[in-house]
């Protein structure tokens, strides 16, 4: 198998994880309590773990490989600064999104990477596709629980998602040795705006009274990115 079907196939597989958690948060009235109580809020916060992962073990160190350090710092505040005015710009039109671009800007950024791994080691691409997909699960369920609180959204908007990650992938690929600053650019970018979601939007959403059940999903969902990044 060529080293682009390998790519766009193993990237395909990895975002499929997307609708898939997306669809099992639509089981509603399976749980409605578990849903509601603590149990939903260790989810959130393992999906805030995972992407904690991909951004300190993933993203950064990738990025920052790829860049030279005012670049790098550069892209990362430039993030940041970005998506602070999108998501005030989302809050005034009074839209719920902060997980589902979180998701993406995960998701996306580390397919590309996925691409640019595949052509020097594909065990490393194997584990890295794998480890997208775990993190994609609990970030898919959680960005359709966010969606729905208004009403039910759209299972169909995260089945169009997917495709978009073995087109990163695609790029990741095809880009020559020479344009792998680009690579690291949309790395940092990604990175200092999933900090910048997290912080605002999505870690506010797990603590509860009396209980630390939540938080340590957060705990565990780092563990799985570095888990991850041991095997690698």
């Amino acid at each position: 198998m060529s080293d682009v079907w390998a790519a766009l196939l193993l990237a395909t597989l990895a975002g499929g994880s997307i609708p898939l958690g997306a669809w099992i948060a639509t089981f509603n009235a399976a749980w409605p309590n578990w849903l509601k109580t603590e149990a939903r809020h260790g989810v959130i916060a393992f999906g805030a773990g995972a992407l904690l992962a991909a951004v300190a073990l993933v993203l950064v160190p990738e990025g920052t490989e790829r860049l030279s350090p005012g670049a790098a710092l550069g892209w990362f505040f430039a993030g940041g600064v970005a998506f602070a005015m999108i998501d005030r710009a989302l809050s005034r039109a009074g839209g719920k999104f902060a997980q589902f671009l979180a998701m993406m800007m995960d998701y996306l950024p580390e397919a590309m990477a996925l691409g640019a791994l595949i052509s020097g080691d594909l065990g490393t691409a194997l584990l890295v596709a794998g480890l997208i997909a775990l993190q994609n699960l609990p970030e898919g369920f959680n960005a359709m629980r966010e969606l729905s609180e208004d009403g039910p959204a759209p299972l169909w908007l995260f089945v169009v998602m997917v495709p978009l990650g073995p087109l990163a992938a695609w790029v990741g690929v095809s880009l020559p040795p020479t344009q792998e600053g680009v690579i690291g650019a949309v790395m940092m970018l990604a990175s200092g705006g999933i900090l910048f979601l997290m912080f605002q939007d999505i870690a506010p959403q797990v603590p509860l009274k009396n209980a630390h059940l939540p938080t340590l999903g957060a705990v565990c969902g780092f563990g799985l990115g570095l888990a991850g990044d041991l095997l690698i």
